[in-house]
């Protein structure tokens, strides 16, 4: 049982975002880049590994941040952040298509989950229901479901902004999340990684928090609880 201080208390239902936080996007993201490299030597031969993963993230996230913002689509994203790439390490004799074709099959073989993710959202989903609420691509987060089958299995519920048509923090995603879990918002759970889309999205829509974050923050906000290890998680909940 928790204890009547404990924020958690209430908890009747528990989401928790994909990327970053039950599976590793960043260690897929860099392999499949590496992959990428490789399969292209003679159009990275310039090129250090260090420098094309450092460039494609600071590309990649404010695409993503604009994707997020409904300013742009999937098909530019997914374009633009190649074009950016050939451009900013003067790429030659590819094209954005290719390279995104060669990283999205490479990158499909990398996905595994975050360490000690696993055995915790076993462990919690035997004690509540449990959910998936993410922002990422509605056909990858699909596949992503199939190739763990643990996730499918378990999920009582799944809401994918492509599919919703709006993004985290957007409140109208966490509106419907709440209608999927039949659950008073007050008494749902987030666990999430990003501060700008899970906890200020998670807190706006009057969820409790609880904050993935392996780096310790420079500050977190009032209410929220952060952990470092999945454990830290389990034993606020009293599992």
């Amino acid at each position: 049982m928790l204890s009547s201080k404990n924020p958690f208390e209430n908890i009747r239902f528990i989401y928790f975002d994909l990327d970053d936080t039950l599976l590793d996007h960043r260690a897929a993201e860099q392999a499949a880049l590496a992959d990428v490299k490789a399969a292209f030597p003679d159009v990275f031969a310039h090129v250090p590994l260090e420098k094309l993963l450092h460039t494609y993230h600071t590309i990649n996230t404010e695409l993503w941040k604009q994707y997020q913002q409904g300013t742009i689509d999937r098909p530019a994203l997914m374009h633009a952040r190649f074009a950016r790439l050939i451009d900013a390490l003067a790429l030659r004799n590819v094209t954005p298509d290719q390279l995104n074709a060669c990283y999205m099959d490479r990158y499909r073989q990398h996905w595994r989950w975050t360490p000690g993710a696993r055995d915790a959202f076993l462990t919690i989903a035997k004690h509540f229901p449990v959910g998936i609420l993410t922002n990422g691509f509605a056909a990858v987060q699909h596949a992503k479901l199939a190739r763990f089958p643990e996730l499918r299995q378990h999920t009582r519920a799944l809401v994918i902004s492509e599919e919703v048509g709006v993004a985290k923090p957007h409140p109208a995603l966490f509106a419907q999340a709440a209608r999927a879990a039949a659950t008073e918002p007050a008494a749902i759970l987030y666990v999430g990684d990003s501060f700008g889309s899970d906890v200020v999205g998670a807190q706006n829509a009057g969820w409790q928090v609880a904050w993935y974050t392996p780096t310790p923050p420079a500050s977190v906000p009032e209410g929220v609880f952060t952990f470092r290890c999945w454990p830290a998680l389990l034993r606020q909940l009293g599992l």
